[in-house]
């Protein structure tokens, strides 16, 4: 009985500590590593754990500008080629392509490979240009 007073009493109290804890939940529960990472996080993380870009647009896309440094494996073929590309599995791994839609199936298949610090930079390509971020071209 007790339970069921302090309940009644304090609705509101239980209510804002469920979405609160739901509210910290979510990020783990949308999978926030896969592809929430800006283009200023993108350079954060070049510059402070050297992670590594890779480009899985197709090569003649490639060809026309990508961000300076990265490697370019289609995406049809990251499954085959990503291990040899790069070789250390527990270094960041940033994947990007045109607008970051291949990218986020990229970070599946990087992380069934093992490399659990993959992530799709989110906007691809178009977001580093509009962040104003180097681009080179092939």
């Amino acid at each position: 009985m007790k339970l069921i007073e302090f309940v009644t009493a304090n609705w509101m109290l239980i209510l804002i500590a469920l979405s609160s804890g739901a509210m910290l939940a979510w990020p783990l529960v949308r999978g926030a590593s896969g592809g929430t990472l800006t283009a200023q996080g993108a350079v954060q993380l070049i510059n402070r754990e050297r992670a590594v870009l890779v480009d899985v647009r197709e090569p003649e896309e490639f060809a026309t500008g990508h961000m300076i440094g990265a490697k370019n494996v289609p995406l049809a073929l990251l499954e085959e080629k990503l291990a040899t590309t790069v070789k250390n599995k527990n270094v960041p791994l940033l994947l990007v392509c045109a607008t970051g839609a291949r990218a986020q199936r990229a970070v599946a298949t990087a992380k069934k490979l093992g490399y659990e610090q993959a992530q799709a930079v989110a906007g691809g390509l178009k977001a580093w240009k509009d962040a104003n971020l180097p681009v080179e071209k092939a």
